[in-house]
């Protein structure tokens, strides 16, 4: 059985903006998102988000403000990030050309950017010294496309029961969460995450899916939720 934890990142420059022409291609964490993730990390290391013999991982996406909040996590529960590049926000890295109406896409960080601030991350083969995002603006299509690999990979039999906590992002997570419950394309609706919310699933060794919780932010006082 897999028992699943699907975690947003915490309050990013971006996500704090009130003029969107300002944003930035990578966002990092603002003062008050790296209080969120820092009360996460302690919420979890008092909740038994495993029983005996369970094996605890953390995956992350690449891009910078889940990084950040996966450092949180890794000095609260002890376990290392493990990267994977297919849960990255929908849109990839990119910017908006608000003159020309158009957006363009900009490169992700490089294996040597990423491990010179986190370098005991586990990071896959695939992000190199190119960076890890070399495509233009994803379309909302593709990034369901890989919600739907990844929701195949977390219905794989696995041996044993496995706590896997997966740091990712408002969009993906509305998508990886349909794709789990067989809800795509369905544009029409949007499970919601604010940041550092938790959602648990469970995967038995049957794929039958089961909900505990979703979008819970009840670790967060009330004036740090956004």
């Amino acid at each position: 059985m897999i028992h699943l934890y699907l975690i947003r990142h915490a309050q990013s420059y971006n996500n704090a903006l009130d003029d969107v022409r300002l944003r930035v291609c990578d966002p990092p964490l603002t003062e008050l998102g790296h209080r969120q993730a820092e009360i996460l990390a302690q919420y979890l290391s008092g909740q038994q988000l495993c029983g005996n013999g369970q094996h605890l991982r953390l995956v992350c996406s690449p891009m910078l403000r889940a990084l950040q909040t996966a450092r949180y996590l890794q000095q609260a529960l002890g376990v290392t990030p493990e990267v994977w590049v297919d849960i990255h926000e929908h849109g990839g890295i990119y910017l908006d050309n608000w003159e020309q109406g158009s957006r363009f896409g900009c490169p992700g960080m490089t294996r040597s950017q990423i491990l010179e601030q986190f370098p005991d991350y586990r990071l896959p083969a695939e992000i190199t010294e190119q960076g890890w995002w070399q495509g233009g603006f994803e379309e909302l299509w593709a990034c369901q496309a890989r919600a739907i690999k990844v929701a195949n990979a977390l219905r794989q039999p696995v041996t044993g029961d496995v706590c896997l906590i997966v740091m990712s992002h408002a969009t993906f997570l509305s998508c990886l969460l349909k794709a789990l419950y067989n809800l795509l394309p369905g544009e029409q609706m949007w499970f919601s995450h604010r940041n550092t919310g938790i959602s648990h699933l469970h995967v038995d060794g049957e794929c039958r899916l089961s909900t505990r919780y979703l979008n819970q932010i009840g670790h967060l006082p009330p004036g740090l939720v956004t």
